[in-house]
């Protein structure tokens, strides 16, 4: 309840929080620019902005915080929920993708979409891609997937136009665009891109959500696309306040833009406020990390500085090569772990490219260190959870054809590609999905189908009608996907796959139950008013999309990339390959023309996930491509001022320190349980 005593008096909310902090939570109306530096208490300013506003007398549901991952959603959720001690069911804290589904989920039918549509992951995008490319007969080499869908993204979000683009996909991503709403279908772009639509084609629709909601925060502003700032700038009247840091501005590969910040102090009568105040780093790292960003240009000026003391000096490492290095960061864990007490997921070990992470995977497994390594394939992308979700999503959308082509012959029930060609055909010759062409070729007369295959599409048909009146209707939805598992034989499936691998058939169940489980979880949540299969399935779309950690990671050092670790912090962090080529890395820097300052800004985020201790490491040489290449250190390493750094050799231990230090380590792990 103490919560409660201070949010009700100022005088306490002052001794909470800093100076800048207190103006940034109390001032609520008009537009703020809330520039807020690494470490400084940004998600503490707004749970408490948030909650200072409810005390305020402002209803829930006028309020709206957007941000990036479910995670963050999540953690300010439960942050306010704690504040204020309420349920808080109309306080909409949300992603910007799970936001344009709650638009989109009310009012698509205006644009042409039918209720209940389908959110397209990669695979299915994929998949689609690949469809419109065989039926327009590109040719194998015409057939780049990953440009294709980069140029669909960035068509279809205003990032380029066919005058710029090659306009030979033009028919392709016509052809794409109709079978999304021909399948009543949207990809990720479409969740904010139509919302921008329906609010320019329909003033009425956006001046009631302008109504609704009249208070608006943004999360990791410098963050957004321009696509999200429009759709913000609509949404927004006057009373709107946005967080964030230039200087931590990574993302312009997916259509970030920190000039957006810029574009808010042009669209609105801004009020600016600065968190320079960093409560994570020591003195040591702030230093270093400002006077590494010092020296960018395209910035808005701001010093961090700390209150937790000097701290360790920066430690530099230059290896002869890349197991050289991947080894003394192994080692080094080792030592600091053993002598400090620490637990391995207060160490962080950060690199620029995925490829560094072979060799430091296999340090770290040679040295029996455990450790988890952001990316992998997801939960939700794995072959038996994949298959039990497709069938939810036909079951949801008989119209959805990329899910059905999946399920239509897993289990095998005698559906091959011969009746697979022959639907494609109908579905063409009628104009038509591939459920609709099932049913034409079943009943029309002179169908091209014999009586075995009208018999198995009837089989598979009832099945898919059959499951959908049980899940669709009352509650129990895990017991019900439960049984759609075993009605289907999915079991007996694996076996026959995995016939010879017990291991791999128990794996795979276990994923299901597992699936399964948190099905229960999701819908038994007491804030869950709707567990409807719909919400399920667009929940666990924005969940893959939006999500980074894993609960089971705890106990393990991070390994990830530094993109991946922004917004996290470690105790002890470790930078991997402070070299020219790698950081600032010589691609990134080329197609920029030149211009390093957004691998500065990633070096920045590097720095500033350090809380005590930070190891840089920069190897002699480096294999690429089967080539030994001499390397240079980061330009980015002679910007730290140099009274902050000290070159290092691993420290090598006796046969008996390291026995006492093991024993030390251990009793220290049992006594912080």
């Amino acid at each position: 309840m103490w919560y409660i005593t201070f949010m009700l008096d100022l005088e306490s909310l002052k001794k909470e929080l800093n100076p800048e902090q207190f103006k940034a939570v109390t001032t609520t109306e008009g537009a703020i620019l809330i520039i807020a530096g690494a470490g400084s208490g940004k998600t503490r300013v707004i749970t408490f902005r948030i909650a200072h506003m409810l005390d305020k007398g402002i209803p829930q549901s006028q309020i709206l915080a957007l941000t990036f991952t479910n995670k963050a959603a999540k953690e300010m959720a439960d942050r306010i929920k704690g504040l204020t001690q309420k349920k808080l069911q109309n306080l909409t804290i949300s992603t910007f993708h799970a936001f344009g589904v709650k638009i989109l989920r009310q009012e698509i039918t205006k644009l042409g979409w039918r209720e209940n549509f389908s959110i397209y992951d990669e695979t299915d995008r994929v998949a689609l891609i690949k469809e419109c490319g065989r039926e327009l007969k590109f040719s194998p080499e015409a057939m780049d997937i990953y440009t294709i869908g980069n140029l669909i993204s960035n068509i279809k979000t205003g990032r380029k136009n066919w005058e710029t683009a090659n306009d030979m996909y033009k028919p392709l991503y016509e052809l794409y665009q109709e079978g999304l709403q021909l399948y009543n279908a949207v990809d990720f772009d479409d969740l904010i891109v139509l919302p921008i639509k329906l609010f320019r084609e329909n003033p009425d629709v956006l001046e009631r959500y302008r109504e609704r909601y009249k208070y608006i925060m943004v999360d990791e502003f410098q963050d957004t696309s321009h696509q999200q700032y429009e759709m913000m700038h609509l949404l927004a009247d006057k009373n709107v306040a946005v967080v964030g840091d230039d200087d931590q501005s990574i993302y312009s590969w997916r259509g970030a833009d920190y000039q957006n910040i810029i574009n808010f102090e042009h669209d609105f009568d801004v009020t600016e406020i600065r968190l320079e105040q960093n409560y994570r780093s020591t003195e040591t790292i702030l230093e270093a990390a400002n006077g590494v960003i010092s020296h960018n240009t395209n910035r808005k000026e701001k010093k961090l500085w700390s209150g937790n003391g000097g701290g360790k000096p920066i430690e530099v490492f230059m290896p002869q090569n890349e197991t050289d290095e991947a080894n003394f960061i192994a080692e080094s864990i080792l030592g600091i772990a053993m002598e400090e007490g620490r637990k391995y997921d207060e160490f962080g070990v950060l690199m620029r490219a995925n490829t560094q992470g072979r060799v430091l995977e296999e340090a770290l497994l040679e040295n029996n260190i455990p450790y988890t390594m952001s990316g992998g394939t997801s939960f939700f992308e794995r072959k038996e959870i994949k298959d039990v979700i497709s069938y939810l999503r036909v079951i949801a959308n008989h119209d959805d054809d990329i899910n059905l082509i999946r399920i239509i012959n897993t289990p095998r029930r005698g559906i091959g590609r011969a009746t697979i060609q022959l639907l494609n055909d109908e579905a063409l010759l009628n104009g038509c999905t591939m459920w609709n062409a099932m049913d034409s070729l079943i009943n029309r007369p002179g169908s091209p189908a014999n009586d075995a295959i009208k018999e198995d599409l009837s089989e598979f048909m009832k099945l898919i009608e059959d499951q959908r009146q049980k899940i669709l209707t009352g509650r129990g939805l895990s017991n019900k996907v439960r049984q759609m598992v075993e009605d289907i034989d999915y079991k007996d499936y694996l076996i026959g796959e995995f016939g010879k691998n017990e291991k791999a058939v128990k794996f795979k169940l276990m994923n299901i139950e597992s699936l399964l489980n948190s099905i229960d979880v999701w819908e038994k949540d007491p804030d869950n008013e709707n567990p409807s299969i719909f919400n399920y399935l667009n929940r666990i779309t924005l969940m893959e999309r939006d999500n980074g950690d894993d609960e089971n990671d705890k106990g393990k050092v991070n390994l990830m990339t530094i993109h991946a670790s922004k917004g996290l912090e470690f105790p002890v962090v470790f930078i991997a390959g402070c070299e020219e080529g790698l950081i600032p890395h010589a691609r990134s820097v080329e197609e920029n023309g030149g211009d390093v300052e957004e691998e500065r800004r990633l070096f920045y985020v590097a720095i500033t996930r350090a809380r005590d201790k930070l190891f840089l490491t920069s190897c002699q040489k480096r294999k690429r491509m089967n080539m030994i290449n001499e390397c240079t250190p980061s330009r980015f390493l002679d910007e730290i001022p140099q009274n902050l750094i000290e070159y290092h050799e691993p420290k090598e231990f006796t046969q008996e320190e390291a026995h006492d230090m093991l024993s030390n380590f251990l009793d220290n792990l049992n006594a912080k349980g």
